[in-house]
């Protein structure tokens, strides 16, 4: 089999994982449990990963092997005897979103070769990020909000009171908030979400400009594993809890506590990148009908050769007499 048919063959696996999970995870929607939400989301997306045709490692996952009893990091998944692959995996993006039947939940899966991925401890990351066409280094993680926002305006030719800014509205943004607002720019602020937050910009159609702010760094490798497929420019940097002392940050590899990461070094390789929508957002759909039968939709990307593909579709669809028939 040929790489490029091999890499297509990948990417449909990879979209039957986030396709499992979600449909999985639809039957939680406003009903006001996340935890229920995540464990099921959780459970699927384990078995499903045991079919892949890969040797695969977890590297991003939902915690260590010690906190958690699936998904951690360093589980074996895949059949194995296939390629050697680093895995990544948020298996409920926006748990709060599906409890309370809100917008821009999400299935994500990612998967690269060995080495390919920064290994983020489930913490928190600073990041910001703009889409592709712009020139290189535009925007500075270590700069002010609204010094990033005129460079950005300038170098799209607008008014700095045209751009669309997402942010995921938490309190610790309130600041950023008020940075951003003073230099007039707009602001979508998302409860959950921003992997697909930091994609939407490279997305024309969503309208968005820049993220910015504070989540989750996990969701930070996602979020440069898309990136590193469709282009655009992202930053981020580690925000460790008080009570991480320099051993613990050691043992995580992590030699530089301050460095601040673009999206190659978080995410690099032949990348394949899936994403099932649950509950509608700016780039998917959510979970839908057709005959009673649910519908889903999902974005693959793949880093070489660079393709984006939406897959809907109709699970357990059986074919019904048409009009006259």
């Amino acid at each position: 089999m040929n790489t490029t048919a091999q890499g297509r063959d990948l990417g449909i696996e990879a979209v039957r994982v986030t396709e499992a999970t979600a449909l999985a995870v639809s039957g939680f929607c406003g009903r006001g449990d996340e935890r229920a939400a995540d464990e099921a989301a959780v459970a699927v997306m384990h078995d499903a990963l045991r079919s892949l045709s890969v040797d695969g490692t977890i590297r991003i996952g939902e915690g260590a092997e010690n906190e958690v009893p699936k998904l951690y990091v360093g589980e074996k998944v895949g059949i194995g005897g296939g390629a050697k692959m680093d895995v990544a995996v948020v298996p409920l993006e926006g748990g709060n979103a599906v409890a309370r039947g809100d917008p821009n939940a999400l299935c994500v899966f990612a998967m690269t070769e060995g080495g390919g991925f920064l290994n983020a401890p489930d913490i928190y990351m600073d990041k910001l990020a703009v889409g592709s066409g712009l020139p290189d280094d535009l925007v500075d993680l270590d700069e002010e909000p609204g010094r990033n926002l005129g460079e950005l305006a300038k170098a799209k030719g607008v008014d700095v009171r045209e751009l669309l800014v997402c942010v995921l509205d938490r309190p610790r943004h309130a600041e950023l908030i008020a940075k951003i607002r003073q230099v007039g720019a707009r602001i979508m602020l998302i409860a959950g979400g921003d992997i697909s937050g930091v994609i939407a910009t490279n997305w024309p159609r969503t309208g968005v400009d820049a993220y910015m702010g504070i989540g989750g760094a996990p969701h930070g490798v996602l979020a440069a594993a898309a990136l590193a497929c469709v282009g655009g420019q992202m930053q981020g940097r580690l925000v460790f809890p008080g009570d991480w002392g320099r051993d613990t940050i050691a043992l995580y590899g992590i030699e530089q506590p301050d460095r601040k990461y673009n999206a190659a070094d978080m995410a690099s390789g032949d990348i394949t990148f899936s994403a099932t929508g649950i509950t509608p957002g700016p780039i998917l759909h959510g979970i839908g009908h057709h005959f009673d039968k649910p519908v889903t939709h999902s974005l693959v990307l793949r880093s070489s050769p660079q393709e984006v593909r939406y897959i809907e579709t109709h699970h357990g669809f059986s074919r019904r007499p048409g009009p006259g028939s």
